[in-house]
Order: C-alpha cells, then sequence, then structure tokens
C-alpha cells in the first residue's frame, strides 16, 4: 500500500506556498443619469435635420417677402434690371468716351445713352416703314391664299358643301360679336400695358444715366453696409457676377443678330415680303432662351405660307432651323465658353420658373439671373472662375486691394458734404476728372501708400465699373 502520508505533506506545503491573487478591486457603480441638458438626449442626426430645417424656413420666408415687394413693383424691378443690362452693354462706350474724347462723366453716359436710343429708334423706323410698305400686298396675298383654301375644300378630296363654310364664318363671326366685352376690356388692358412700359422705359433711362455715371460708387455704398471682414469677399464675388452678366449679354446680342441677318437674308432670297420686320422681330426674341427662337421662326414660316403658299413656307422652315442649329451647335458654345457653366436643363428650367412668375419678362431675366448667382455662389465655396480678376488692375470694379480705401473716401466725402471738419490726415477724393488713368489706382508692392494717396487712388478711375 503507497505511503499516503509524504503525499499529503507535499500538498499541504504548496498549498501553504501558493500566492494567493489579490482581490479584485470593485467596479466603481455608474452614476445616476442626470437629466439637467435635454439636447444632450437628442440624436446628432435629429439635431442637425433641426439647425438646417429652421434656417431653410427662415431662407424661405425671405423669399416670398422678396417676391411679393417684386411683384409689388414689378415696374421698377424691371426697369432696374434692365437698366443693369444695359449698362453692362454701354459701359465700354462711356470708358472710351472719357479716355479718348475727354468727355465729362455726365455728357458721356448722356452721350452713349442717346446714341443707343438713335440707333433703336432708327430701326424701329425702317422696320414700320416696311410694315406699312408690304402690309397691302401682304393682305391680297392673304384674302387670295383663303379663297384657294376654299377652293380647295368644296372642289377638293373633302368635298365639303359652300353652305356648311358659310355657316362656320357665320358662328366665327357671332363669336366675336357675343365676346365684344371682352375685346373691349383686352384693348383697356393693352392700353394700360403701354402706359406701363413707357413708365418702365423712362425710370429704365433715369436709373442707366446714373448707373453709368455713379456706378461704382452705388456699388461701394453696398458694401460699405457689410460687416468689414466680409466687404472684399462680397466686392470680388459682386465684380465676377458683374463679368459675368456682361459675357452673356454680349454674347447673346451677337448671336440674336447672326440669327436675325441669316433669317431676314433667307426672306429676302424667297422674295418673302416684310423681311426687315422679321429680321427686327427675330433679334428681339433670341434674347429669349428656347422659345424665343420658336416663336419668331413660326412667325416667318407664317408670312411666308401666306405670301407664296407651303413650298416657300418649307423652304424658310428649312432655313429657319438651319440658322438656328448653326446657332445652337456653333455660335453658342463657341462664345459663350464658360460665362454661364449652365446645364442645358437648368437654363430650361430657369426659363420655365421666370415664364411662370413674371410672364416674357421672367423668361427674359431668368438665365442672366441664374448665371450671376451661379458664378456668385462658385466663388464663395472656393471655385473662382475668373482667377485672373485677381491681378487685373483694369478690372471692372477697380484695382484688386483699394476696396477699403475707396469705401474711407467715400465716407469722408459726405462728411465734407455735411459741412463737417474735416482733419487733414484723413482720406479724400479725387476729382472725377482725374480718374482716366488707371495706374492711379493701381497698388504699390513696394511701399506703403499713406491713408491720403490711397483714397486719392482708389475714389479715382470709375473705367470699367458698370455697376
Amino acid at each position: 500500500m503507497p505511503d499516503t502520508s509524504k503525499w499529503l505533506s507535499r500538498l499541504t506545503s504548496a498549498r501553504e506556498n501558493a500566492t494567493v491573487p489579490a482581490a479584485a478591486a470593485p467596479r466603481p457603480r455608474p452614476a445616476p443619469e442626470t437629466r439637467t441638458d435635454p439636447a444632450g438626449a437628442v440624436p446628432w442626426a435629429v439635431r442637425a435635420t433641426a439647425a438646417w430645417s429652421w434656417r431653410l424656413l427662415v431662407i424661405a420666408a425671405g423669399g416670398i417677402v422678396i417676391g411679393y415687394a417684386v411683384i409689388t413693383f414689378q415696374t421698377i424691378f424691371v426697369a432696374v434690371l434692365a437698366a443693369i443690362l444695359v449698362a453692362v452693354l454701354l459701359e465700354p462706350v462711356a470708358t472710351w468716351l472719357r479716355r479718348v474724347l475727354h468727355f465729362p462723366r455726365a455728357l458721356a453716359s448722356l452721350a452713349a445713352i442717346l446714341g443707343t436710343l438713335a440707333v433703336i429708334g432708327g430701326l424701329l423706323v425702317l422696320a414700320g416703314r416696311s410694315i406699312v410698305d408690304g402690309f397691302g400686298a401682304l393682305a391680297d396675298s392673304a384674302q387670295a391664299g383663303f379663297q384657294e383654301l376654299q377652293v380647295w375644300l368644296t372642289e377638293g378630296p373633302l368635298g365639303i358643301d359652300d353652305t356648311q363654310i358659310e355657316g362656320w364664318i357665320a358662328q366665327a363671326t357671332d363669336q366675336i360679336e357675343a365676346n365684344s366685352d371682352v375685346l373691349v376690356s383686352g384693348v383697356a388692358n393693352v392700353t394700360g400695358s403701354v402706359t406701363s412700359v413707357v413708365t418702365g422705359a423712362v425710370i429704365t433711362v433715369f436709373v442707366l444715366f446714373f448707373f453709368l455715371k455713379e456706378g461704382r460708387s452705388i456699388w461701394q455704398w453696398f458694401v460699405r453696409l457689410a460687416p468689414r471682414g466680409a466687404r472684399v469677399r462680397i466686392n470680388e464675388a459682386g465684380i465676377r457676377g458683374w463679368v459675368t452678366l456682361g459675357g452673356y449679354t454680349r454674347t447673346q446680342i451677337l448671336v440674336a443678330f447672326v440669327d436675325a441677318v441669316g433669317i431676314a437674308l433667307g426672306a429676302l432670297i424667297l422674295g418673302i415680303p416684310l423681311a426687315l420686320p422679321i429680321g427686327v422681330l427675330v433679334f428681339l426674341f433670341s434674347f429669349i432662351p428656347i422659345v424665343g427662337a420658336f416663336i419668331s421662326g413660326a412667325v416667318a414660316v407664317l408670312v411666308a405660307l401666306v405670301d407664296q403658299g407651303p413650298g416657300t413656307a418649307l423652304i424658310m422652315l428649312g432655313i429657319v432651323l438651319l440658322v438656328q442649329q448653326i446657332e445652337g451647335n456653333v455660335l453658342q458654345p463657341w462664345l459663350q465658353g464658360n460665362a454661364l457653366s449652365l446645364h442645358p436643363i437648368a437654363i430650361l428650367l430657369a426659363v420655365t420658373a421666370g415664364t411662370g412668375l413674371a410672364g416674357i419678362l421672367g423668361a427674359l431675366f431668368a438665365v442672366p439671373i441664374v448665371a450671376v448667382i451661379n458664378t456668385v455662389m462658385l466663388y464663395f465655396t472656393g471655385h473662382d472662375k475668373y482667377p485672373h480678376l485677381a491681378t487685373d488692375i483694369n478690372r471692372p470694379g477697380g484695382p484688386p486691394g483699394a476696396l477699403e480705401a475707396a469705401i474711407s473716401a467715400s465716407w469722408n466725402k459726405e462728411t465734407e458734404n455735411d459741412g463737417a471738419v474735416v482733419d487733414d490726415d484723413s482720406p479724400t477724393s479725387a476729382p472725377d476728372d482725374e480718374d482716366d488713368d488707371p495706374a492711379a489706382t493701381r497698388p504699390d508692392a513696394t511701399a506703403r501708400p499713406t491713408a491720403s494717396a490711397r483714397a486719392v487712388g482708389a475714389a479715382g478711375p470709375e473705367d470699367g465699373e458698370g455697376r
């Protein structure tokens, strides 16, 4: 039998010599949940959604207020927009008159406006005379075409009786007589619209004169309302929006001119009357994207159909389609380049929304407004479409780095006009006659000019302005 005493003694000594592990430290009990911060219990996604929601509601409310103001003061709003579009075209003319012919600022602005009105008036007079001269022949052609249609309906494959045709004519006459009140009210509405157009035209010319004469000062007045830290970015974004607007407007005018000349020449070659009025109509409607070309082309084809029949109308339709294809696929992509950077879907939606909100005027202004907003938002998000403007001293709005000095000079000028005492070291503005040298406002890279020198340089040239 084995000796168990030794085995038991070994086991006992092993137990005595074994290290007893230390007891694990007790885990701290979690503190009771506090409810002092209710926002902490809301998930992050819900808080982010709520933050975006109230901001979007504020933006929507602001948009509604702006839309209501635009509808209420539509005549003034449209006049200002039209003045801006014309100012971006006439600003180079006014600048040339000041620099080359040394016209005073007011005289240069007035001469540019009067010259433009003279050109437009001359075109309208020529178109009016052409309409008067060709209306008689067109009416005779329309009457002859109607008689041919009547003969075809009675003696052609349809075999319609003359009595039935006369009954249709009598029904149409009765409908016109029954709706005479509607026609009279329509004439009254047209009269009111003409009055509104004349009023808007007068306001446009008045605002245009001051945009050309004091455009940069007006823009700087708006910029200085912003906080000091945001002024430079707002000014730079506005300059880029102005360049975009100028590129769009000049491109549209050139494209409209090519369309008008092409279609008018086609009508003239085919011997269609009213070729010049058709060209003027095509030129005007070309400023309405997408739908304008369709309407003006349809008018040209309709005149050809009435005057010379379906064969000539088909040829005229081919000429219209050819001109529009060249314009849409060659001219606009080549001329516009990156002036718009808008997708065709965005242009279509903008035109549709503008038409729904303000009719033909909305369709006219929708695309340039969207193009300017697109350029400004791209600049604010770090995507500058015109990086060369950062160093161009001849850019619209003045050379880079001269904004604050110009704003200081404008404040000082207002103080002087109010009769206040001005300190000798405060900025002073330069006379308007000293604004023809762009180098006068070039920032000095080697030396820091004094406050007075900066003010004189910045408040000097308004050449190349437009705003």
